[in-house]
This record gives C-alpha cells, sequence and structure tokens, in this order.
C-alpha cells in the first residue's frame, strides 16, 4: 500500500537461468557506483504496467460520473524508459466492460509484452488470501486483486519476467498462495514504522540482504541500505516457492522476495523508482531494473530463436 484505498464496489521447482551483470565497485559510503543505463542496440523491450483503478466512487469526486479510471504513476513508467524500454499499461478486462474477451485477451497482452511491472497502490483485499478485513479500512481492492493475479500468472505461463513493486511484491507473495499481514503495527509489536502518510516517500529505514541472495550479490554480501517504506501491509505467510531476499533489519520484516520457479518472478516492498529523487542517500534503483530487463532481453532472443526453428521444421 502506498495511498490511501480507491474505493471500491462491495510449480515448476528448477531455478531460472542466472543473470550475470558487470560487478560494481563499491564506494567509500557502500553504495555501488552504478554507471548510467546505455540503451542496448536493437528494437527496444515493450513493458507492460498493470493499472491502477480508481473505481466510480471516487471517480466521481473529480468530475468523473459513473465511470472508472485505470492509470500508472508517472515516475514508474519513466524510471522504465529510462532504461531504454518502451512502457505500455495493461488495462482490466473487467467482466461488465464493452471489451469483450472474444476480441481482446490477456493472452493477446503477454504475447506482445516482454515483461510486466506490477505498481504500487492501494492495500490487497484480505478476501483474496481467506480473511476478513479487521478493519473497514483495510478492506482493499479485490477488483485489482483478481485482474493483477491473472496478469501475473498469464506472464509466468509463457516465462516472461515480472517485477513486482510495494503492492506489486505483496500481490506476488498472495499469487503464490502466501498471506499478508493487514496492518503491521497492529499484528506485528514493536515494529519500526513502515508507514507515514505526512512524509509519504520521505519515510526512510535501513535494508539488510539475505545472505547468498541475488541482491546480496549485485550490491555486495552485508551491505546495508537505506530504502523507502510506504506500507502498512506486509508479509506474513510467505508464498510457495518464494525466497526471500531482503529484510528490515531492525524488526525482519520481509522486503524482497523472488520465485525459485522456471522464470523470473521478483519484487521490492519499497518503491526503487523513487530512489533517484533523494540524491544519492537511497539504495541505487540501477541493478534491480537492469536484471529485470536484462531477464526481457534474454527471454525476447530465446523467443526469436525458437521460432525460424519451428518454421523450419514445419516446412
Amino acid at each position: 500500500m502506498d495511498e490511501p484505498a480507491a474505493p471500491t464496489p462491495a510449480a515448476a521447482a528448477a531455478r531460472p537461468a542466472t543473470v550475470t551483470l558487470t560487478a560494481v565497485a563499491p564506494s567509500p559510503g557502500g553504495t555501488p557506483a552504478v554507471a548510467p543505463p546505455v540503451r542496448p542496440a536493437g528494437a527496444p523491450l515493450r513493458i507492460g504496467v498493470s493499472a491502477r483503478i480508481l473505481h466510480p466512487e471516487g471517480a466521481r469526486a473529480i468530475g468523473f460520473r459513473n465511470k472508472s479510471l485505470q492509470y500508472l504513476e508517472a515516475s514508474v513508467a519513466h524510471w522504465i524508459m529510462a532504461h531504454g524500454a518502451l512502457v505500455f499499461m495493461v488495462p482490466t478486462l473487467a467482466k461488465d466492460a464493452s471489451v469483450q474477451r472474444s476480441a481482446v485477451s490477456i493472452r493477446d497482452y503477454v504475447e506482445a509484452l516482454d515483461g510486466l511491472v506490477l505498481q504500487g497502490g492501494a492495500d490487497l483485499s484480505p478476501t483474496t488470501y481467506g480473511e476478513e478485513p479487521r478493519d473497514p479500512a483495510w478492506r482493499g481492492d479485490r477488483v485489482r486483486d483478481m485482474y493483477e493475479i491473472e496478469l501475473l500468472w498469464a506472464f509466468v505461463f509463457q516465462q516472461k519476467p515480472v517485477l513486482g513493486i510495494c503492492r506489486g511484491m505483496q500481490l506476488v507473495n498472495v499469487a503464490f498462495n502466501g498471506t499478508l499481514y493487514q496492518d503491521i503495527p497492529t499484528d506485528v509489536p514493536n515494529t519500526i514504522g513502515h508507514f507515514d502518510p505526512s512524509k509519504y516517500d520521505e519515510l526512510h529505514h535501513e535494508l539488510a540482504f539475505e545472505p547468498g541472495s541475488t541482491l546480496a550479490q549485485l550490491y555486495g554480501e552485508g551491505a546495508r541500505l537505506c530504502v523507502n517504506s510506504i506500507h502498512h501491509q506486509g508479509i506474513k505467510r510467505l508464498g510457495n516457492g518464494l525466497a526471500i531476499e531482503a529484510r528490515s533489519p531492525a524488526d525482519d520484516v520481509i522486503e524482497s522476495v523472488r520465485w525459485t520457479g522456471s522464470s523470473f518472478v521478483m519484487g521490492v516492498q519499497w518503491h526503487p523508482e523513487f530512489h533517484a529523487q533523494a540524491g544519492g542517500s537511497l539504495l541505487d534503483s540501477g541493478p534491480i531494473i537492469g536484471e529485470f530487463l536484462e531477464h526481457c532481453r534474454r527471454r525476447k532472443r530465446d523467443s526469436m530463436a525458437v521460432r525460424p526453428a519451428t518454421l523450419r521444421a514445419a516446412g
């Protein structure tokens, strides 16, 4: 969760291939000195971003009568575009929508795109992971949950990479049969503050990588760096096949997970797309988006290599 909740209506065990990134020596302060992104040769990748949803009750307040709005936050689009990829928001296909699934399907989107980013936003609904909301403020957005879970699995089935941000990481955990704390301060006593609406993305805390994790390899074993914190929910029971990549060392709250299955699925609890605005005081988000896009490029190359071979066999 990284905003007030929008009003709403009532696998495989094999590990993914390892991507090798250029090792970068850390600066004296411990933060990797990552070079500016360089756009790879060839056609740019096409990255889908899941939509945030403002349902009619909320849209009415800003002048849209009986309409739903679907949108993305500019920072996440610009973060991806800054690394040479094109961004496409993937709208929902609701049952009552004028677009029929016989005309356009989720699969059509997946086939046209190279990877998926699940962006932040309103809470997940506790009903999505088998609980009832204990407070009306925590009811979340069940409609968006179902849309994003379908989208996530469509990409996983085609072995196309998925990166979840904040709510997106929680969505990944729930999609893999995990659960969430409905409210960290209520459910986990003595935790540090993970959400402060008055500070929003200026609330920061330290991050510790799990020994041997991919993030530890990217940033250095034992590195402790700061990230923003804009969530009041968090992972409770870890989803099937997920491995913990990072925690908040002050209270052990899970901050990053990665699927150990056959394709790239990763989630981070913070907002890496906001970090550039902090002037170098937060974790450099370059290695995270770089690894994701490299997996997208590799999947695209493999797909293009298979296609001519299939055509030759058919001919």
